[in-house]
């Protein structure tokens, strides 16, 4: 391979926060107010000019689950909890188990969200690299609009989903599938307008509709890049709109820009597909039509940074009590089939109540200081990450991140040396659950 050496340049030191966090998705947001609310400047890091990441300009308006698989019992308080409340007060959308809302009324929530709270924004903003000073990270390096410029932080928490501030920082990593390193299938969110949504429901008597599109594949009436529906999200804000959960492209590394366009290229295609099959085969769909596509490719796995702990399968099945436990998880082990079309013979479907605790360390990064981890780049298996993936969880991690940041400022330690004792008695202060006691004492 060819190759160029950069000359040297000095860049400034555009600004200087107690906390910086890379990425604006769930994880990101709640680690930011966090942070925040603990007392610290914090300044949140966006490549997009909006947040919510999957949930935002990913266009998956649709945010699981509060609620212990199955049941009826909530095991997430906080700042997950809280988002709900605001889905529903400033009438973005609906609240239940999973939160279904307006996308355009959720990117205005957020950004008021952040002003009101005093979290500085900087949007259009690449992360480039990592500054460290031996373990110690002391900053970041970004891009933008204005140039190359250096971010100083005391405390970094990378919300990326990809795991790429700890990669930077020479973090040890893994990813996807043991074996081969292939990651689940990424989705082009999409959302149609014109649909009369009481009819759909009635001929949608099962949630996958597997055998209806099978056949229609069997017919030669539809690509069987997708066999089965993966999530029709409506609201009653937009009573005539549905965002879809269809599209479906295997063997791509969202760590490779190349595979990303030729995913974005194809999952566009895919969408147009699909809206014209929906719209001659489905009742309710016959006038409907695409409003948009999100503005960018709906990614499921990647890396995920090894910390102190690697939580494992297992550890979610047998509900394995951790003593630094920063709260729960629930959804099932969700994961597509990362060979074809539909769900891989690894998802599981536990018994209703199924929930499970998490621990600080999966955010702690081996090898490295000053640098937490949240969201779907935790330390964690590939299968368990099936289930940790999911918004509400990732926003649980974020809330533990930005605690355990301004914690070790206040504390002057680096997070792994955070006394787990007091970060769990603050997050139960914020109402964070993250016992069976705590789960009892919830309404």
């Amino acid at each position: 391979m060819n190759t160029y050496t950069e000359p040297s340049r000095t860049i400034p030191i555009a600004r200087e926060v107690d906390v910086v966090v890379v990425g604006g998705g769930p994880a990101g947001i709640a680690a930011a107010l966090a942070a925040r609310r603990s007392g610290r400047s914090v300044l949140l890091i966006e490549q997009f000019g909006s947040l919510g990441g999957v949930g935002g300009p990913g266009l998956h308006n649709h945010i699981s689950q509060v609620n212990a698989h199955g049941s009826d019992l909530r095991v997430v308080g906080g700042l997950a909890w809280e988002l709900g409340q605001r889905i529903v007060t400033s009438g973005a959308g609906d609240l239940g188990s999973c939160y279904d809302y307006d996308p355009e009324a959720f990117k205005y929530l957020c950004d008021r969200w952040m002003v009101e709270e005093g979290v500085d924004l900087l949007y259009h903003t690449f992360l480039a690299d990592v500054v460290k000073d031996g373990a110690a990270v002391r900053g970041v390096i970004v891009q933008n609009k204005s140039g190359r410029q250096m971010i100083a932080a005391r405390q970094v928490i990378d919300c990326t989903g990809d795991g790429d501030v700890g990669y930077l920082a020479g973090a040890p990593w893994e990813q996807g599938r043991a074996g081969d390193g292939a990651c689940q299938p990424v989705t082009m969110m999409f959302r149609v307008g014109g649909v009369d949504w009481p009819r759909v429901a009635a001929w949608r008597t099962d949630y996958q509709c597997q055998a209806f599109f099978e056949d229609l594949h069997a017919r030669g009436e539809m690509e069987p890049f997708q066999n089965q529906i993966m999530g029709f999200w409506h609201n009653s804000v937009r009573p005539d709109q549905v965002g879809i959960n269809f599209t479906h492209m295997i063997r791509v590394d969202s760590t490779k820009a190349e595979q990303l366009t030729a995913a974005t290229l194809e999952g566009r295609r895919q969408v147009q597909h699909c809206v014209a099959v929906f719209r001659r085969h489905i009742p309710g769909f016959e006038q409907s039509y695409l409003i948009d596509t999100a503005a960018t490719i709906g990614l499921r796995e990647s890396r995920r940074i090894l910390g102190d702990v690697v939580v494992e399968f297992d550890d979610l099945m047998s509900r394995r009590p951790w003593p630094d436990t920063i709260g729960y998880g629930s959804f099932f082990v969700d994961i597509h089939n990362l060979d074809g079309p539909g769900m891989s013979h690894t998802t599981l479907r536990p018994e209703p109540g199924f929930r499970y605790q998490l621990p600080y360390r999966c955010l702690v990064p081996r090898d490295v200081d000053n640098l937490l981890v949240a969201g779907r780049c935790v330390s964690c298996t590939h299968r368990a990450l099936g289930s940790i993936r999911v918004m509400i969880t990732c926003m649980v991690l974020g809330e533990a991140a930005g605690v355990a940041a301004a914690l070790a400022i206040a504390d002057g330690v680096t997070p792994r040396a955070v006394d787990v004792p007091r970060l769990q008695a603050e997050l139960r202060a914020r109402g964070c659950l993250l016992t069976e006691e705590d789960l009892s004492e919830s309404p």
